[in-house]
This record gives C-alpha cells, sequence and structure tokens, in this order.
C-alpha cells in the first residue's frame, strides 16, 4: 500500500513517505524503459543504407547503362534592362553556353538560362560576369531563380544522350524560342507510393509530354532540385516551342493528370520568355 506524504517529516527517523515515494516511481519509469529497451532489442534492425550517386538507363548490349555526370541547369530573372546588345555581347565574350530571354510579364526584364555539367561554373565563371557591367546595372528577381539537374528514371535508352546533350540541343535551337520555365513540389503522399504505382502515375504524364513532342508543339527539361532550391521545390521545369500558346495548352494538359490533380502540392511561379539569343548549339 502506498502512503501518501501527510506534510509532517521527524528527523532521524530513516528514509521518509515522501523519499519511498519518490523510489517508487524511479522504480516505475525503470521498469518501463526496461522494458521498451528490451521490446526495441526484439524489433528487426533497419537495412544498411548504402548511396548510390549513378545515374541509371536501360541495358544496353545486355549491360546496365550508368553514368556519374549530369547536367546543372540555372535560371536567373532580372528586371531594370534597356538595351539587350552589350548583354549579349558580354555573354559571347565570356564564352557563355546558354539563352537569353526577353521576359513577356516586364518590359525592362530578362532571363538568364545558363547549364553546365561543373557547377562551379556558377561560382567561377558565372558569377564575375554578373557582378560586373553590364549585367550589374539590372535588379535580380530571386523569387524567380531556378537551379536544377539533368536525372533518369531508370528505362532511358541512350544515357549519355538523355543527360548531357538532348537538354542542351533543346534550350538552344533556334525553332523553338518560347519557353516557360517552373518549379514545381510534389506531395509526400506520392513518396509514399509503392514504386510500381509511382511509374504508372508517372507513364500517364509522359506520355502527354511525348506526344507534344512529337507533334513538335513542345518540348521539355526536366530537372531535379532536390535541396538546391530556396523554396524546397523537388523539380524545374522547362518547355519550349514554336510558338507560347502550345505550352500554355501543355500545362493545362498535365492539370488532368493523376500526377498533378492528386500529388502535386505547388507549383510556380512561371517565367514567360523569348529567346533574344542563343549561344550555338554544340
Amino acid at each position: 500500500m502506498i502512503e501518501w506524504y501527510s506534510g509532517k517529516v521527524t528527523e532521524g527517523q530513516g528514509p521518509t513517505q515522501v523519499q519511498c515515494l519518490s523510489h517508487f516511481w524511479d522504480n516505475i519509469v525503470m521498469s518501463n524503459q526496461t522494458e521498451k529497451n528490451s521490446t526495441d532489442d526484439n524489433k528487426a534492425a533497419p537495412a544498411a543504407f548504402t548511396p548510390d550517386v549513378l545515374e541509371k538507363g536501360a541495358p544496353k548490349n545486355g549491360v546496365r547503362q550508368v553514368l556519374d555526370a549530369r547536367l546543372f541547369f540555372q535560371l536567373q530573372v532580372f528586371s531594370g534592362g534597356r538595351d539587350n546588345a552589350p548583354l549579349i555581347k558580354a555573354l559571347q565574350d565570356n564564352g557563355i553556353e546558354g539563352v537569353l530571354y526577353e521576359d513577356i510579364h516586364d518590359p525592362s526584364g530578362v532571363g538568364l538560362l545558363t547549364f553546365n555539367a561543373d557547377p562551379d561554373f556558377f561560382i567561377g565563371r558565372l558569377r564575375p560576369l554578373l557582378i560586373h557591367e553590364p549585367f550589374a546595372q539590372l535588379t535580380i528577381k530571386p523569387e524567380f531563380s531556378m537551379l536544377g539537374r539533368t536525372y533518369s528514371l531508370g528505362y532511358e535508352q541512350d544515357l549519355e544522350d538523355w543527360l548531357l546533350h538532348k537538354p542542351r540541343r533543346t534550350a538552344l535551337n533556334p525553332a523553338w524560342p518560347w519557353a516557360v520555365w517552373y518549379p514545381l513540389r510534389r506531395s509526400g503522399a506520392f513518396t509514399e507510393l509503392p514504386h510500381p504505382e509511382q511509374m504508372e502515375v508517372l507513364k500517364e504524364h509522359g506520355m502527354i509530354g511525348r506526344a507534344f513532342g512529337q507533334a513538335d508543339l513542345s518540348h521539355d527539361i526536366r530537372l531535379a532540385c532536390f535541396g538546391m532550391d530556396p523554396n524546397d521545390n523537388d523539380f524545374v521545369i522547362g518547355l519550349t516551342g514554336k510558338k507560347l500558346y502550345p505550352l500554355s495548352a501543355t500545362v493545362q494538359a498535365m492539370r488532368k493528370t493523376k500526377q498533378t490533380a492528386n500529388y502535386i502540392e505547388k507549383m510556380g511561379p512561371f517565367f514567360i520568355g523569348k529567346a533574344a539569343w542563343q549561344s550555338p548549339a554544340s
């Protein structure tokens, strides 16, 4: 029987009722912790995690394609420009590969798309260019800044072309001057789906994109931006084409897919521009 402390303590009489009660609760806590530890010990240990940073494609000649390379793309948007000619000359003189877009929403705005397989390019070569004239006279609009990397899903027939060459051709094709760029974030519910179900969801999305591409209406550049986006987005999407309307229609058609309707948490902001300059496609 537990005797509750009555508020009266006699000095020299051994452990008080307060001390006994304290020991009682200590034993209860220790007993519960022992049972928890015993239960935890009986649980199966989680499998060891091995990092894998290789991009993978479909088997070729019976051997799975793997590549530790990808292109990094960055879009930066500026306002306050009056003349694109000095900007274009600076890009050409510095051998920058990319596109300078005129911003449809800002009469003095431009968007600069650059890409490189080495992310040091953006710090070592691009950054010094942007902090000096003529770019220094512009005001950057950080809410439109996007950074992503090409990636594979595992079924690409030509992995190297998919990661390193096709996105470059898409961005630099002079027949496709219009562009829509936007970031997006999937909901956590998508990541909890079994992998086969994820592939089915993505398949519907891919079929629409492929149909627009085969009709030469819009062509996409898909980039992952996990951990590189200030707003915690997952992907950056670029759509290019001859005309603006089909790019809008592509986004509209995608809204009806299971992925967008059920698993996209956030999209945008959208940058819409037309190329004023493209570096030569190599």
